[in-house]
């Protein structure tokens, strides 16, 4: 049986990320930790019958623990996977302390680093891209939620260049959820209820360095996109549109053909039928992504919907099929949404 130890058990990913490993039949709790509720019993705290008392992160027993996910605010996690490896575990981050791998970005998006030393060690936990990597890391960066659906459809087409780089348009919105457990005035039902909002357009949004980062990898040049957020008043998954040119002379069969070959054996990845969209009602609560590929009107223009559930796909899901690749078992593992 693999140990598991969740840091930061009771936000919104960390409740999810517990739910999937007590129904893991390879998988054993450790420890779960809770800045806020250390000293309380789990079940106590949110829906769950589990009766596991709550540390403090700074009482977590590393060495016990085959692997710690952490599920923890921006600049806090690093330091505590300092400590997990130190104590011979294997980490997975749910935040984004690992995913830039250039640190002068990092810290003008999120402050100074606490284990810059770390970052090289890191592999960026995008599965079906960078599966061959995750197996035996001992630290991997969970992706975000937002660039999760975009990169798994844009990546194919940049790697055999089928699409052009520049004007690329990422239309998203997201369930609350994904702003995490902590309260804020934008988030607040009476400001949610009955309403649509964008937010942090423009280059404001913290997902938007990841999202080139990973773009540019797969095209060999540096890539700017626009990226425009918004709030949808329910409570999980991303739908994302996103607005692509392809190369002259590339056609919807060479754009389809190029998902087919690359996406045929995953699990996770359902490409919709032309003519069919991909919805939230399909995806919530699975680890599934759904894409879809439609003429936008004018030759060579073409808008791709793509669909997760963000504490799923988008975070605890991922992190759980990331850590069945770690560990060479059945990436299926615990997971719901997979290809029947």
């Amino acid at each position: 049986m693999i140990k598991a130890g969740v840091l930061g058990a009771t936000g919104f990913a960390g409740n999810e990320l517990v739910d999937i490993l007590l129904r893991h039949p390879e998988v054993e709790i450790a420890f779960l930790s809770s800045a806020s509720y250390a000293g309380k019993r789990y079940c106590d705290t949110c829906r769950s019958t589990f009766k596991m008392t709550l540390v403090t992160p700074e009482a977590v027993p590393y060495a016990n623990a085959d692997i710690v996910f952490l599920c923890l605010p921006h600049g806090a996690s690093s330091a505590y996977a300092k400590l997990a490896i130190e104590a011979g575990a294997c980490c997975i981050d749910l935040s984004a302390d690992f995913r830039l791998r250039d640190l002068s970005i990092y810290e003008t998006w999120y402050g100074q680093h606490q284990a810059p030393e770390l970052l090289s060690q890191a592999v960026y936990g995008l599965t079906e891209v960078y599966r061959d990597s995750l197996v035996g890391a001992k630290l991997v960066a969970n992706p975000g939620c937002y660039p999760t659906g975009p990169l798994l459809a844009l990546i194919p087409w940049l790697k055999a260049g089928l699409i052009k780089s520049k004007h690329l348009i990422i239309d998203a919105k997201s369930g609350t959820s994904g702003a995490g457990a902590k309260p804020s005035e934008k988030t607040h039902f009476m400001n949610v209820h009955e309403n649509f909002s964008a937010y942090n357009i423009g280059r404001l949004h913290r997902h938007v360095p990841e999202i080139e980062q990973e773009l540019a990898g797969a095209a060999e040049q540096d890539i700017q996109i626009v990226f425009s957020p918004h709030l949808l008043p329910i409570t999980r998954g991303i739908l994302s549109n996103i607005y692509v040119t392809a190369i002259d002379g590339t056609s919807e069969q060479d754009l389809r053909a190029s998902w087919e070959t690359t996406y045929a054996d995953e699990p996770f990845i359902t490409l919709c039928a032309a003519g069919k969209l991909p919805e939230l009602a399909d995806v919530a609560r699975t680890n599934a992504c759904h894409m879809a590929l439609t003429p936008a009107g004018r030759e060579g223009e073409f808008i791709v919907t793509t669909a997760i559930d963000n504490l799923v796909k988008g975070a605890s899901g991922q992190a759980v099929q990331n850590m069945n690749v770690m560990f060479g078992l059945e990436e299926t593992l615990a997971l719901t949404g997979g290809k029947a």
